[in-house]
């Protein structure tokens, strides 16, 4: 559904509420929205803001400047499939911001990346975004600016979107595992969030692991016999997990929130599913007999670190023979491989800010944008087939990995000649992964972020969607330091 040109040239904003238009005049591409204008609409506000909460336990010191969304640590919005929300953001931080829908198919001038679909939400600003929610799954809320400090102090929030149609798979309890680490001193206050050492290699990590913002791992009841449908998301900006559990009754359901037919755990390489930051994963378990319990790992780790305990506890549900209970079958749009193009693209170590493809047209509303110096890193240590995002005092945005046609399909192949993982995220799309080179039997999924290995090589497949899309590594100083680009699509 093609927006028009009007609400185009509105960037989506309400009269009166701050935003940003690429241009009224020049090639902008056109922005399509992915439900009717008759879908049920509901009104959100949404507001960031620094917080103090104790991150060290109950009776540790405080900690101040946490950063939250409503000033509640990983809060939770859940919706239906199929709504759409118009969320009128306040930015009340000390800093510039945006809000970023991470997995979400929307109308590319709502994503929230400057300087490609909006200004920055300066401090006490205001912005309006649109929101469509297309697909059920799991996904989340995060800045795109300043996202490697602002996401280290805990700016995320949870975003399901329910389908009906997933009852028929009959959990009897849900569970969420937010892994987030913190960089605190013992006295509470915060460490420096990124290190040049740590940028150039795999990341500045955080000195306390976490989950659900805890130091303690949770314990969690559940039915005993029951199946338990855990829902995991890496929210850290640096942590690559190994997930798994000490059951051998556990699937694999669903991959950054799309549905896939289950997996056993233990069909999986080394038994486990490995997720970068970003990256999400549904995993059913069956709960054991009344009194046992189930512990969810990370095995990333020279010990399993514990996540999460499920404990069954007894309801009066009897025994059954232990099978894989599938979700609907996503609805997203699907690549043509058969007429798919191919493009290639290396993800490489940088000596420092390089551009190789061509520029811009000098009449395109972007060939002069700046990106705003609160948004990258201080150095360049990577690039994607050098290319590399502008730093220092080269904030130019740089030109297009690639130029793309709305409605063609793509195959896009990514070798690491690097020595450190990258978790690579395409806005605004759903992709198919083809292949790992390096887990051929791995069977192919849906997802907006995959992880390539050192010396793998990757493909994914997706239909492309008018916008201007960033691509980037998800370990934020990664992405911060050089390893993001972008894609034009009209």
């Amino acid at each position: 559904m093609k927006i028009s040109r009007r609400s185009l040239l509105l960037g989506g904003a309400a009269v009166g509420v701050v935003s940003f238009v690429p241009s009224a005049i020049g090639q902008v591409p056109a922005a399509f929205d992915t439900l009717p204008a008759s879908a049920p609409t509901r009104n959100l506000t949404l507001t960031a803001r620094e917080i103090d909460a104790r991150l060290l336990g109950a009776d540790g010191p405080l900690t101040r400047r946490v950063c939250a969304y409503d000033g509640e640590l990983f809060k939770m919005f859940r919706f239906q499939r199929g709504t759409r929300l118009i969320v009128d953001f306040e930015n009340a931080l000390p800093d510039p911001t945006t809000v970023h829908w991470h997995g979400i198919r929307l109308p590319y001038l709502s994503d929230g990346v400057p300087p490609l679909t909006q200004d920055v939400v300066e401090p006490g600003g205001h912005f309006r975004y649109n929101v469509p929610l297309p697909d059920a799954g799991f996904y989340f809320i995060h800045p795109h600016c300043d996202e490697t400090g602002q996401v280290g102090r805990g700016l995320a929030a949870l975003l399901v979107v329910d389908d009906p149609a997933e009852a028929k798979a009959g959990y009897d309890a849900e569970c969420f595992v937010v892994v987030k680490d913190w960089r605190l001193a013992p006295d509470g206050k915060w460490l420096d969030m990124t290190t040049d050492d740590g940028a150039a290699n795999a990341g500045t990590f955080g000195t306390i692991r976490a989950t659900n913002g805890k130091t303690t791992p949770p314990r969690v009841e559940a039915p005993a016999f029951g199946d338990v449908r855990v829902r995991a998301l890496v929210a850290d900006a640096t942590r690559v997990i190994d997930l798994g559990c000490d059951s051998d009754d556990a699937f694999l359901i669903a991959v950054d929130g799309q549905a896939l037919p289950p997996v056993s755990l233990n069909a999986l390489p080394n038994g486990v599913w490995r997720m970068g930051s970003a990256m999400r994963a549904d995993v059913q378990i069956r709960m054991p007999a009344p009194g046992e319990e189930v512990k969810i790992y990370d095995y990333r780790s020279d010990e399993p670190y514990l996540l999460t305990t499920l404990v069954a506890v007894d309801t009066g549900k009897r025994k059954t023979p232990v099978k894989p209970r599938p979700l609907p079958a996503p609805q997203v749009p699907l690549p043509d491989l058969k007429k798919a193009q191919k493009l290639e693209f290396l993800l490489q170590v940088s000596a420092g800010p390089t551009a190789v493809s061509p520029p811009l047209p000098a009449d395109d509303p972007l060939s002069k944008a700046l990106a705003n110096s609160l948004c990258v890193g201080s150095t360049t240590h990577w690039a994607i087939s050098r290319d590399s995002w502008s730093t220092r005092e080269d904030l130019r945005l740089p030109p297009p990995l690639a130029r793309m046609d709305h409605g063609a399909s793509y195959i896009v192949s990514m070798t690491n000649v690097t020595k450190h993982v990258h978790p690579m995220h395409l806005h605004g799309h759903i992709f198919r992964v083809l292949s790992h080179s390096k887990k051929p039997k791995m069977p192919q999924y849906l997802a907006d972020t995959v992880i390539v290995e050192p010396n793998e090589t990757v493909e994914i497949a997706f239909k492309a969607v008018s916008g201007n899309w960033v691509f980037h590594c998800h370990i934020l100083e990664h992405m911060d330091t050089g390893l993001m680009g972008w894609f034009k699509v009209a």
